[in-house]
């Protein structure tokens, strides 16, 4: 069923739980291998490795934690190990940096360490990342970075947060520029409030907050994981190919 020359193979960081693994179940029911990265739960991990190789698709976990670039080129000859003995490859087709945090703070109240923390992970992390993976990615490929509706409307608490993911959707956009010789197209997705563990689950948890989201929400309802992962990976389809540096918000239409 696999066909180690033409199916593509997608890189998801932090694939092993929330909005993640969703987009790595996503992309797999598309026919996209998966190769996915977590912080410390390699059971979680596994399971979802286990989910799509069920589906009848190939997918590998290695463990990453992106608030660590001095990490990353270990990683990088991991990634080069797993494409040639899994896949018998020596490049990967799509590059989702998903992997992140939640953190909620005042601005008044953020600390160095809560900002150095988030822009390790949101920010530093995914641009070297790319960089390093870049030798690694076919001509032709896809980017999908990941924002935030909070890089587009003010919720207080998310001050450094927000900066990040808006750091990112610049980024993109160079990215798409300079990438674009290669044939590479980038993107960046933006969710609204989605029920998962993010942040402590309090979207998901929170009746009031929950309430709160719902009622800003065109469409009446929170996010559920659902409504990201198909976004992200339907990016990845050969349909969507001549999409290049947007910012495509799944928010069910939040603040508008």
């Amino acid at each position: 069923m696999n066909h180690p020359t033409t199916t593509p193979i997608a890189i998801i960081t932090g694939g092993s739980r929330g909005l993640g693994r969703n987009m790595a179940l996503q992309a797999a029911r598309r026919g996209i291998d998966v190769l996915l990265t977590y912080r410390s739960n390699r059971k979680e991990a596994e399971a979802v490795v286990a989910e799509i190789e069920q589906s009848g698709r190939q997918a590998a976990a290695l463990q990453l934690d992106v608030s660590v670039a001095s990490s990353f080129d270990a990683f990088i000859e991991q990634v080069r190990a797993v494409l040639k003995n899994q896949w018998q490859r020596e490049r990967f087709d799509f590059l989702v940096n998903n992997a992140g945090v939640g953190a909620h703070a005042s601005f008044a109240e953020t600390t160095e360490a809560q900002f150095d923390e988030l822009m390790n992970i949101h920010l530093k992390g995914p641009f070297f990342l790319t960089q390093k993976l870049l030798p690694l990615l076919a001509d032709g490929g896809r980017i999908v970075n990941i924002s935030s509706g909070l890089a587009r409307f003010a919720l207080p608490g998310y001050a450094a947060y927000a900066a990040m993911k808006g750091a990112i959707e610049v980024l993109t956009r160079y990215q798409a520029k300079e990438l674009g010789g290669r044939g590479i197209a980038v993107n960046v997705v933006a969710p609204g409030a989605i029920e998962t563990d993010f942040g402590g689950g309090a979207v998901r948890d929170n009746k009031e907050l929950n309430n709160f989201v719902a009622s800003v929400t065109a469409l009446g309802r929170v996010g559920l994981p659902d409504d990201i992962g198909g976004v992200v990976a339907s990016l990845l389809s050969p349909e969507n190919r001549w999409i290049n540096a947007q910012r495509i918000e799944a928010s069910g239409g939040m603040f508008l």
